[in-house]
């Protein structure tokens, strides 16, 4: 067996070539990402250094990878999110937002991205802040006249808030795969996130404004009943408060800073169950929450181990490096290699899931743009921004079959179905999916926006 690693090791380069092509059959096959990224780094390794040292980082990457202190944030991010739904705090952030900005056309749009994007500050999932807010506010959006296409299209668009407002799960996988600061990461994520809210906000009044039928404003509310809506809010305030400020004072890691939100999500939580008198109900959701938090972990997880040994296979077989010098060596404007490179990046995430899009290509991407002077930390933005944008893509677009499925299941005050067609979401997310396209144009330009505040922490 050695004596044949042997001689195919001849040119390591080739047979990384070889991997890649073996990678992307695999997965267009539909094998799982994991399972394709795992056989064909093994396969590599076998090739390149025989049988003893390919067991040998298979055996030891679970373990080595898991152990990994940065990594231990996501559980605890995710734990976050779950946590806060089940304690009710989604549905009174949103009331506060239809309360206080329903006024404006579109107003239970504009409300919705606004609660999404709170919801986003204690959730690190964009999945599972598009399924949330798909309960909360397909009903009151449908039941007020809304059309189908802007209620779904806003919400699989406000789902994808959690990947950059911090804490975002996906923030801390680009952080592991490159080596770079988790907490800088965390907190170069939250003005871009601003931004986009923005952007989404700006857009779903001028579209409403001129056509109004699309989403009247709402209004009724007096001051007393806009005031009265803030207590709900705060416990939301108080976790983004806690977290953020950790992170940025440096008080505490982000661990630690997930810890601190858990616990404090945690004791609303259990305060709501002993005010309703409702503990059995509260156990059953608890227990649900954490099982939720466990298979997200554990699919996360598993991820990261079949890709960390392909990506060792690729370090072998120097692709990488072969790959960063190339891009280097290219007689073109820097800019215009990064804009293709973000362009690949759209094409892929019509085809796969935003964190098995990233830590595949990360490996061979990073080192090439590190070579041509751009900041890591602005590249990940930019980078994770795409796979916002790759969460409201077609064919694949998870968001968008989220919000499709959550409202196959919805029922109205009337007993009438609030299904939503898979067509009408993916339709509905045509202007917002413009609206990126302009935050990332503008992330290009101003790359500020993203290091300023990361800069001020030293």
């Amino acid at each position: 067996m050695n004596e044949l690693a042997g001689s195919w090791a001849a040119d390591p380069f080739w047979i990384g070539i070889a991997g890649v092509a073996l990678l992307i059959l695999l997965v267009g096959l539909g094998v799982r990402v994991y399972v394709a990224a795992a056989v064909t780094g093994f396969l590599g390794l076998l090739c390149l250094k025989g049988w003893n040292v390919a067991a040998g980082i298979a055996g030891t990457i679970p373990h080595s990878k898991t152990v990994t202190y940065p990594l231990s944030v996501l559980p605890l991010f995710i734990l976050i999110g779950f946590l806060a739904f089940h304690a009710g705090l989604t549905g009174r952030l949103f009331e506060a937002a239809r309360r206080w900005v329903g006024w404006v056309p579109g107003g239970l749009a504009v409300s919705t991205v606004l609660a999404s994007a709170g919801f986003a500050a204690v959730s690190g999932a964009s999945t599972a802040t598009a399924a949330v807010f798909s309960r909360v506010a397909i009903p009151s959006m449908l039941g007020n006249r809304y059309a189908k296409r802007l209620t779904a299209g806003v919400i699989a668009a406000g789902g994808t808030l959690a990947s950059l407002i911090p804490p975002s799960a996906i923030l801390v996988i680009y952080a592991i795969i490159v080596e770079e600061s988790v907490g800088k990461l965390l907190l170069a994520g939250l003005i871009p996130g601003l931004v986009s809210v923005l952007i989404y906000a700006a857009l779903i009044v001028g579209l409403c404004a001129a056509k109004p039928a699309l989403g009247r404003p709402i209004g009724g509310f007096t001051w007393r009943q806009r005031f009265a809506s803030l207590p709900g809010a705060l416990p939301i305030l108080l976790v983004v408060v806690v977290v953020f400020g950790a992170l940025y004072s440096g008080a505490a890691t982000p661990t630690e800073a997930g810890a601190l939100g858990a616990m404090i999500v945690f004791t609303l939580y259990v305060a709501r169950a002993l005010r309703q008198r409702s503990l059995a109900q509260a156990g059953r959701r608890l227990r649900e929450a954490l099982m939720e938090t466990a298979k997200l972990t554990v699919m996360i997880f598993t991820l990261v181990w079949g890709v960390f040994l392909f990506v060792r296979f690729l370090g072998f077989a120097g692709l990488p490096a072969a790959f960063a010098d190339w891009v280097v060596g290219l007689d073109v404007p820097p800019l215009l290699i990064i804009i293709c490179i973000l362009l690949a990046y759209a094409v892929l995430g019509m085809f796969m899931d935003a964190i098995g899009m990233l830590v595949l290509t990360l490996p061979v991407v990073h080192p090439a743009v590190v070579a041509l002077g751009y900041d890591p930390i602005w590249f990940g933005i930019v980078v994770v921004k795409m796979a916002e944008i790759c969460l409201i893509t077609p064919p694949i677009g998870l968001n968008c079959f989220v919000v499709a499925g959550v409202a196959r299941d919805l029922r109205g005050e009337g007993g009438e179905s609030l299904a939503i067609p898979l067509q009408d979401v993916f339709r509905g997310i045509g202007p917002f999916f413009a609206a990126d396209v302009v935050t990332v144009a503008v992330l290009l330009m101003l790359p500020q926006i993203v290091l300023w505040l990361p800069a001020t922490v030293g």
